[in-house]
């Protein structure tokens, strides 16, 4: 049974709980990518591994995602939301206590998978709250939530572990999500959606789960085990081939597949999908990559790289709502274009200007404009994705697009983080080769070195260090430049779409873009 819209308090303390609850999981995604080698050092591991923190919570949320819809109609919207709402401030308490790296892991699986029903949830709720010439405003209210808080998040993070502790960096979720579960139970505990007992593919969600977690798996762990010299990530590989090449030809035939595929019969659907899962791959690849190199190479501490991050936040806030007010006269096609063209454009610019000698503002200035390409990205986007989907065609669509998504944008921080440690030690190995006790340039840099009252020893410590320094920007820098390529390459793959067609006032569905 639908219900009627709500009116004046109530609305107003709906859409706060929902912002507030929405807030805090994007938050929960951007907030560790700082924190993670302070993380890692305290729980005596290697900044590596503590990408383990970023991954392990992103599958899990991919995961959860395709499965939100069937469990929104067995157990009702409201429910569902406040369960997974109340389970995410569990997971978070577990995550700040975790006394070693694996349990943070595990926690944060935990934390992902309650985390999934918790954006489409909030965004079908708030649109049932709303009457229909009033569900664009909404949308706006909600999507700034997803906007502001990846300014706030490697802020806040960074603050937080130079400060008091990076538990706390999961502690805050506490009070957020508590007071959003209780104004939504007070609001909405009668607006229970009607509830259905549909069949679940439970084959298929086997497969996804298998698969999807042994290719994450074959990815963290490959850089440390030598690939597939290793036995475990060749058992990997063979686990994570067989189940989603299994899983495909399943979800084909079966007639309540968990993952629809037979929406990539449609051109746009499948343009947009690829695009936005290959460009969240790499923008999201590098906002892990970023505050790693700030930190280790740059001497930042987490407060510093969380505010040369932050600015790509800002131009955002002042656009998106300017391009989701004039949808309805735009071909998002131009301005998926133009955003993808900017985006190559800042990671060009960093390929030629990173290096050991940089300043805060030349770290910060790409961020800040690189906000224009992220307005531009996912509301266009996922308005090309879903221009033809039928109404009973939206929520597996949307689904789908999330979950491929946000799965790339795991698989992006691991290789993003593999690929940086790989090209510096082939550099290292070439800058070595020149270094020889029987070059000029070499004894000059050491007798230097030595008249500043080093020792013989420290000056060639100090000699190494340098080198290793210079290989982590020569593969920062290469990996920079391979992003802008790839960039220019989806803006060609855009048109392959048809110009979709978006009504006036129409509240487009948007995915959730951290």
């Amino acid at each position: 049974m639908a219900h009627p819209p709500l009116e004046g308090r109530s609305r107003t303390l709906v859409t706060l709980a929902l912002s507030l609850a929405t807030f805090m999981q994007v938050l929960d995604t951007t907030i560790a990518n700082v924190a993670i080698p302070t993380i890692a050092g305290d729980l005596g591991a290697s900044t590596s591994q503590g990408t383990w923190v970023i991954t392990s919570f992103g599958v899990a949320n991919a995961i959860a995602v395709p499965i939100t819809g069937w469990l929104a109609k067995r157990l009702g919207e409201v429910r569902l939301f406040l369960i997974a709402t109340l389970g995410f401030v569990l997971s978070s308490l577990l995550c700040g206590i975790a006394p070693s790296l694996e349990l943070l892991i595990l926690f944060r699986v935990l934390q992902g998978a309650l985390a999934g029903p918790m954006i489409p949830l909030s965004q079908s709720l708030l649109l049932q709250s709303y009457p229909p010439q009033k569900r664009a405003i909404a949308m706006a209210l909600w999507t700034m939530t997803i906007i502001v808080a990846p300014i706030f998040g490697p802020i806040l993070g960074g603050w937080l572990s130079d400060n008091w502790h990076w538990s706390w960096i999961f502690f805050i979720n506490i009070p957020v999500g508590i007071a959003s579960a209780l104004l939504t139970w007070r609001e909405l505990r009668h607006r229970e959606t009607t509830t259905v007992q549909l069949p679940i593919d439970k084959l298929g969600l086997v497969l996804l789960v298998l698969g999807v977690g042994c290719l994450q798996m074959m990815l963290d762990r490959g850089k440390e085990l030598d690939w597939f010299h290793s036995g475990e990530i060749v058992l990997y590989g063979i686990i994570a081939l067989l189940s989603l090449s299994y899983l495909m030809v399943w979800e084909l035939t079966d007639h309540h597949p968990i993952i629809d595929l037979s929406l990539f019969r449609d051109r746009n659907f499948s343009v947009g999908v690829i695009s936005v899962s290959i460009g969240f791959m790499l923008y999201f690849g590098a906002i892990v990559l970023m505050p790693l190199l700030m930190q280790t190479q740059l001497g930042y501490t987490a407060t510093e790289a969380g505010l040369a991050t932050a600015p790509i936040g800002i131009l955002p806030v002042l656009l998106s709502p300017v391009i989701g007010k004039n949808a309805h006269r735009l071909d998002m096609r131009v301005v998926v274009t133009i955003s993808l063209l900017m985006f190559a454009v800042c990671f060009w610019w960093r390929y030629a200007t990173f290096n050991p000698e940089m300043s805060f503002i030349d770290l910060a200035l790409p961020q800040f404009v690189q906000g224009i390409a992220l307005a531009g990205f996912f509301m266009p986007l996922t308005t090309i994705t879903l221009s033809n989907m039928k109404p009973q065609q939206l929520a597996s669509a949307s689904s789908l697009s999330n979950f491929l998504r946000t799965l790339a944008g795991s698989i992006g921080a691991s290789l993003f983080t593999w690929q940086w440690e790989h090209r510096e030690a082939v550099h290292h190995v070439q800058l070595t080769d020149r270094i020889s006790l029987y070059d000029d340039t070499t004894r000059q840099a050491l007798g230097s070195m030595q008249q500043l009252g080093m020792s013989q020893e420290q000056a060639a410590a100090m000699l190494a260090r340098d080198v290793t320094r210079q290989g982590m920007f020569l593969g920062a820098n290469e990996i920079f430049w391979l992003c802008a390529i790839l960039f220019v390459v989806i803006t060609g793959l855009i048109w392959f779409s048809r110009p979709p067609k978006a009504a006036a006032g129409a509240a487009p569905v948007v995915d959730a873009g951290h």
